[in-house]
């Protein structure tokens, strides 16, 4: 019996050989993902980066390299060009840091290497560790719909990203509009060079606002050298009806003519509210309603409202008389001063409305991205006043867009007193201050494009400052 077990052993003995020798590596020992996933990321890129993917047994790694930021200049809205693409012989990831320490990673470029399974996995690893991370960069990186997905769930992680670009990056699916849905943080978003068609356009559209939501925190978008066509277009205007946070929109060398050139001029100004969008009107006036009738009815205890008016009628008998004044002078002190000392500081371009933070007091340090408190944003439905006219209801129309780039598409001069029209009726105060409508399919000398150049001119808020 004792030689049966020994040789029962013994072919177990070979068997975890066998199986050792198969699959590189010894009984008991960790699983390369197992270590994966307990890896702590230090914040230092050029550490992480090849650390984590050693782990995942990958050879031929893009390389990594690191310069400090020249300047604190931001991207413009100018468009892309082939100029600008930086020239790299082999595949690395191009980290910018904002100072000398190596945790102060701002920027991440990919560029010109395509991103596989293992190095998205990589990289979401590490992205949540950059604390001062601002921007992230893939230019032909060949990702695929589910990292896109992947990557806007991380998003939420990166507590200082705000900037993302996709450039030569086609999705089969068209997922571009999840880096711009209700609860994204992001504000600038670069979606250039993507053979978007009237398909993306479309789910973009709807990002950007229905009767119900809509994105709180997109400024720029950024949808030049697509396949965006009238339909696209008109899925666009749609969301930017009720989408009171985009400041500029760049729709530059797209497919567009003159029905989608029609429908985004009259959202400029006034228009008329569909059924549906009279049905949730009332639905949300109805909400509305109930919500504050339920919040009067639910009264506290007798014995918390006994105690809650002598405690205001103890503190308002301090000062004496002004009982019913007292709310409202506290109201009134609280608005903030006008900056009497630097009057430049309160010309401000009318028509724009500052959403990425609160004026902040003279010498008080400027507060980090997350810590900010974000600007509320009313449904327009609800909020903005409403004419009623030839049993129609009439919406003011986007008078938070101040910069509209539709140069290169197929806009005849058809669409140009739509246009023209539009500007005119949006008046004073909040209003588009650029349209680019070069390079279509009209002449230069064209009567109307002559007026709204000269209006734009006007509303130019660089010559009204020089001036």
């Amino acid at each position: 019996m004792s030689k049966e077990r020994h040789k029962e052993k013994t072919d177990e003995a070979n068997a975890e050989d066998e199986a050792s020798k198969r699959t590189g590596r010894t009984p008991n020992e960790v699983l390369p993902d197992q270590k994966f996933d307990e890896y702590q990321c230090s914040g230092k890129v050029e550490v992480d980066f090849p650390g984590l993917c050693a782990l995942l047994d990958m050879k031929d790694i893009p390389t990594v390299s690191t310069k400090q930021a020249a300047s604190s200049t931001t991207e413009t809205e100018e468009e892309y060009t082939t100029s600008a693409a930086p020239n790299w012989s082999q595949a690395r990831l191009q980290v910018e840091l904002a100072n000398e320490d190596p945790l102060s990673a701002r920027k991440l470029t990919v560029f010109g290497w395509k991103v596989d399974k293992q190095i998205a996995r990589v990289l979401l690893k590490m992205f949540p560790s950059l604390d001062k991370l601002q921007s992230l960069q893939f230019w032909q990186a060949g990702l695929t719909d589910q990292m896109v997905a992947s990557l806007m769930n991380t998003v939420s992680l990166c507590k200082n990203l705000r900037v993302v670009t996709l450039e030569g990056n086609h999705l089969p699916e068209q997922s571009y509009h999840l880096l711009l849905s209700e609860d994204s943080v992001l504000t600038h978003l670069y979606l250039r060079n993507n053979r978007i068609g009237d398909k993306g356009a479309h789910l973009i559209g709807s990002a950007l606002s229905t009767a119900r939501s809509a994105n709180k925190n997109l400024n720029y978008l950024n949808l030049a050298f697509n396949c965006i066509g009238d339909a696209g277009a008109t899925h666009i205007a749609q969301g930017l009806r009720f989408n009171r946070t985009l400041l500029m929109l760049s729709l530059y060398n797209n497919q567009i003519g003159d029905s989608g050139a029609a429908q985004l001029a009259a959202i400029l100004s006034e228009f008329a509210l569909t059924h549906g969008e009279v049905v949730e009107r009332r639905k949300m006036l109805l909400e509305r309603t109930q919500s504050s009738s339920s919040s009067v009815d639910s009264n506290p205890p007798a014995d918390q409202r006994v105690s809650a008016a002598t405690a205001s009628s103890s503190s308002l008998s301090i000062k004496g008389g002004n009982k019913g004044k007292k709310k409202i002078t506290s109201k009134r002190e609280k608005k903030p001063a006008a900056n009497k000392e630097n009057p430049k500081l309160n010309r401000k371009l009318s028509g724009i409305k500052m959403t990425q933070s609160k004026a902040e007091e003279p010498g008080e340090p400027e507060k980090p991205l997350h810590e900010q408190e974000p600007v509320k944003i009313v449904n327009p439905l609800l909020d903005e006043p409403l004419q009623y006219r030839d049993g129609e209801l009439f919406l003011p129309g986007n008078k938070a867009l101040v910069s509209l780039n539709l140069a290169g598409n197929r806009i005849t001069r058809k669409s140009l007193p739509l246009f023209l029209t539009s500007l005119e009726m949006q008046g004073e105060g909040r209003r588009l201050l650029r349209l680019c409508l070069q390079r279509n399919r009209f002449p230069p000398e064209c009567e109307y494009y002559v007026k709204i150049m000269e209006l734009m001119t006007l509303r130019d808020p660089l010559k009204e400052n020089s001036s």
